[in-house]
């Protein structure tokens, strides 16, 4: 009887066991698959020529307490355009009426750099107290050059951010903090410069985070898959925000160690059934 029983077994047709096991690690392998939601702004059909899309507003960012500025001051005389851009160091965290400011080179020549203190004001050799805070770099710089007019003929100002910075985590190629090189600056500049999305990227979740001039922070997401990003009022970037890509499902479940360890016990009990039943003799 019982090699009756074993007969009945040996018979059993070894490629139906064979199709059922490759069956079973292809449902593993799809189940874990990387989806394919990873083409930017799909709402555009191909066939589409051409899309207007509604541009958002730029709104120009504005100055913060602790900010750093940079300003230079151009003169016809090179002693007074000399001590309107002295040197001098910056340290730690700005005090109450302490003037802060130190020399790096830039493409305009030699600028002082200036931290702005907590109640929102610079201190200018010369000119004096001038208050920056919730204000535009363009209007500081007319307030400066008003100033610089009453001692001297036709000065030049520049100012600028010295910390526009940007920071951008999670599934991209290059996440870090970036200067960038001005202040009119996308999300897709952004990404660009963190080398883009990697293919595990949730591109219809990126979140954006702001300190707004109240001290409260604005969580703003975005839906890469749709256009409509280009509407949005936080698509033009301020200094300090910091952009977040969440990772996917197929990403977070191939971090499980946990089901990583039972996927491979299950395959490594899976080939031990197939080679015993391969190379048994009956």
């Amino acid at each position: 009887m019982r090699i009756t029983n074993f007969g009945k077994h040996r018979k059993l047709p070894f490629s139906a066991l064979l199709m059922l096991s490759t069956g079973i690690i292809v449902m593993y392998a799809s189940s874990c698959s990387t989806p394919r939601n990873i083409t930017y702004f799909k709402d555009v059909p191909d066939s589409v020529k051409q899309k207007l899309v509604d541009q958002s507003v730029y709104n120009t960012p504005v100055i913060q307490p602790d900010d750093i500025l940079t300003v230079t001051i151009l003169t016809l005389d090179p002693t007074a355009t000399a001590v309107l851009n002295q040197q001098s160091a910056i340290s730690g965290p700005s005090n109450n009426n302490t003037n802060n400011s130190s020399s790096i080179n830039t493409p305009g020549g030699n600028a002082s750099v200036y931290l702005v203190d907590r109640d929102g004001y610079v201190i200018l050799p010369l000119l004096g107290k001038v208050s920056v805070k919730g204000r535009t770099t363009d209007q500081v710089r007319d307030d400066i050059r008003t100033k610089a007019t009453e001692y001297y003929k036709d000065p030049v100002v520049n100012v600028r951010f010295a910390n526009f910075k940007i920071t951008v985590l999670g599934d991209v190629n290059k996440p870090s903090s970036y200067i960038m090189p001005n202040e009119k600056v996308t999300l897709l500049d952004a990404l660009g410069m963190a080398g883009d999305l990697t293919i595990y990227g949730k591109r219809e979740n990126v979140m954006l985070i702001r300190d707004n001039i109240n001290g409260k922070k604005e969580i703003v997401r975005f839906n890469l898959n749709d256009s409509k990003i280009f509407s949005s009022p936080y698509f033009y970037l301020h200094q300090g925000d910091v952009i977040y890509v969440e990772p996917n499902k197929a990403k977070v479940s191939g971090s499980d160690m946990e089901q990583v360890r039972r996927i491979s016990i299950f395959a490594s009990i899976l080939s031990v059934v197939i080679i015993i039943v391969t190379r048994i003799n009956f």
